[in-house]
């Protein structure tokens, strides 16, 4: 017989409310605590530990924090700091140290006893390392003596004791030791070297005169590299701009106080149009931005209208330069200590402290007017920049009401453009990017109308890294692709409104499809990111020869894999090989069973989480310097397949 609702209710008690003791609930729920248990959050275990000595070197008692990943994937952070307090703890009955690695929430970052300002965004950090790993160990070295013990799954496997009773007075310090769980990180055990290394070249960055290493033991011949900057963030922004022509040198530097808040900020700019700014707060990088971002742009704005008046540079009838005009070709980053930072947005990583943007905005601007002042040559350059950025931006205006909406109208006035699929949804559409009009032909022939458009370009796209806006919206390549997208340009951008969810590239196997591809990439990564990061931007496969042999026919991609079918195929009748010197060489059918046929073709889809490394090749290989670009050549020269 079935229960009643009544009867179910009355069995909801006080019996079925469980509570989870000391870390279990970390285990049970790790996202909770890590945002995630892929690659990012085992690579977040690294950060809490080296929070903790950033603290220290905060608070002016830690001088040098080194990073080992050991040849298990086991990690190792030392640092010089104080090393975490030994006695007992009043509340837990236990040693501090045992509760700083067992007991949620506790550590010297709460009340502001133990730090002024602390780096970590959880403040949970040791705790829940220990709870996620299959084993750690801890020493502490402080007054004369050393430490030790050890967990197993955030248990305790050895209880503190001293290790050694004649430390030198002068040693102090933590050393943690930790292997993540196999069971709870599934995806992933092993450390990206390189993710490690990148972020603990930002923190030195961001805490100037703190020395990080990071050590890799797994290769035969173990590899580190030593991070030390004394300039701080002023040497941040002359690393991002190492590939870049700057209007002057050094980057502009400011620093200041106020209301226990510390300010940073550094800036240059560039020949280019692209700005990039990065915005941090106590150490954690604020991607959505926020209070602190807004009180540097409308201090960077004010100052160089005001400067640009009291000059003669722009006369009363004059509007003033917009926020986007004086940030083109500019390189900032914006870094604050607060004791007390408030976190929003989707990703907690959007700075809410109304007082951090008033502290911003006051020091930056008070310093900015005096290098003005006293750099009226930076100064004239600085807003002559502007100005064509301001004339740049009134003509895109008008070239960017062309790209508002997809119409056949539109289309049709740009020869031998869009043929559109049926299908008006977005998630079964895709748009083939094609080189050339032959290729364009035969893809036409051979999609599948329903689902597939394609829009042959012609030649080689502008390239957008030495263009200015209204060029690049001037161009009828780069015009009729936005148009087909639907998606708007520059702040109307939305990628919710593409027409298509896959956008795919299809260029020749040769060097110019791949600068072409190259160039397209440019344009998608500068203006069209919301795409990427959506995961719509698919680079098509297509193969270099085609073997027929009697009925037998196979197409493979390299040298490599054609060697080894011929190995395999019997000595007669002799087979055919034709090779694909460009996608125009394939007939319909062909172009279709190979590269675009969802069955049986490869995409390669391009991944949003190399955009760091993106951004530096392509400024690197499409903009101005010179230098480096024939450096990367000759360095690289040996890996090219030329086809002579």
């Amino acid at each position: 017989m079935e229960e009643t609702k009544a009867e179910r209710a009355a069995e909801y008690d006080a019996s079925q409310i469980q509570v989870l003791e000391g870390l279990e609930a970390v285990r049970k729920r790790p996202g909770m605590y890590i945002g995630t248990t892929s690659s990012q959050g085992l690579h977040h275990l690294v950060w809490e530990i080296v929070d903790n000595g950033i603290d220290e070197a905060l608070a002016g008692f830690a001088d040098e924090i080194h990073v080992i990943v050991e040849k298990d994937n086991s990690i190792t952070v030392t640092d010089d700091g104080r090393g975490i307090p030994v006695g007992t703890q009043k509340k837990t009955g236990k040693s501090a140290l045992e509760t700083v690695y067992t007991v949620l929430h506790a550590g010297g970052k709460f009340g502001g006893g133990g730090y002024k300002v602390s780096g970590g965004l959880h403040g949970v950090g040791a705790s829940v390392v220990n709870a996620l790993s299959e084993e750690l160990d801890v020493s502490v070295t402080r007054g004369g003596k050393t430490y030790y013990m050890d967990f197993e799954r955030g248990h305790v496997k050895t209880g503190m004791k001293v290790i050694d009773e004649n430390a030198p007075e002068t040693e102090h310090g933590t050393k943690v030791h930790f292997k993540p769980d196999s069971d709870i990180f599934l995806e992933t055990t092993t450390y990206d070297i390189k993710v490690l290394t990148n972020r603990i070249r930002e923190l030195a960055f961001l805490n100037k005169g703190l020395r990080i290493t990071i050590r890799d033991n797994r290769p035969e011949e173990p590899t580190e590299e030593d991070f030390l900057y004394e300039g701080g963030i002023r040497h941040y922004v002359e690393y991002l701009d190492k590939d870049k022509e700057t209007l002057f040198e050094p980057p502009i530097y400011v620093e200041g106080q106020e209301s226990d808040i510390t300010v940073e900020v550094s800036l240059q700019y560039t020949s280019g149009y692209q700005s990039h700014m990065l915005t941090f707060a106590n150490n954690i990088h604020t991607y959505e931005g926020g209070t602190h971002e807004e009180g540097f742009k409308r201090a960077l704005t004010r100052v160089i209208n005001d400067y640009a008046r009291q000059i003669g540079a722009m006369k009363d009838k004059d509007p003033n330069l917009s926020g986007d005009d004086v940030r083109e070709g500019m390189t900032a980053v914006i870094s604050i200590k607060h004791p007390d930072p408030q976190f929003e947005g989707q990703t907690k990583t959007k700075l809410g402290n109304s007082d951090a943007r008033t502290a911003v905005d006051r020091i930056f601007s008070e310093h900015f007017k005096k290098f003005l002042l006293e750099h009226p040559d930076v100064g004239k350059d600085i807003i002559e920049k502007g100005q064509l950025a301001s004339k740049a931006r009134v003509a895109a205006k008008r070239a960017r009401e062309v790209t508002r909406k997809k119409s056949g109208l539109e289309i049709s006035n740009l020869p031998g453009k869009l043929a559109d699929n049926t299908s008006k949804d977005p998630a079964v559409s895709e748009l083939f990017i094609v080189e050339g009009d032959s290729a364009g032909g035969s893809a036409k022939q051979g999609r599948s109308r329903l689902t597939q458009a394609i829009l042959p370009i012609r030649g080689k796209i502008l390239n957008v890294e030495k263009a200015s806006m209204d060029r690049i919206l001037a161009n009828e390549e780069i015009r009729s692709l936005f148009t087909a997208m639907g998606t708007g340009f520059g702040k109307d951008f939305d990628a919710e409104k593409a027409n298509y969810h896959k956008l795919i590239i299809m260029t020749d196997a040769d060097v110019d499809g791949a600068h072409i591809r190259t160039l397209l990439l440019t344009l998608i990564y500068r203006y069209m990111r919301p795409l990427l990061e959506a995961g719509f931007v698919y680079i098509a496969q297509p193969p270099l020869y085609r073997v027929r042999q009697g009925k037998m026919q196979k197409y493979v991609d390299s040298d490599e894999e054609l060697s080894e079918l011929l190995g395999q195929l019997p000595p007669t009748p002799k087979p055919q090989i034709q090779r694909y010197k460009g996608l125009g060489e394939m007939d319909a059918e062909q172009l279709w069973e190979t590269t675009m046929d969802p069955e049986t073709r490869r995409l390669l889809r391009v991944d949003p989480r190399d955009a760091e490394d993106a951004d530096d090749v392509f400024q690197m290989l499409m903009g101005d310097k010179v230098a480096p670009r024939r450096q990367f050549i000759e360095d690289n020269a040996r890996f090219a397949d030329l086809d002579v």
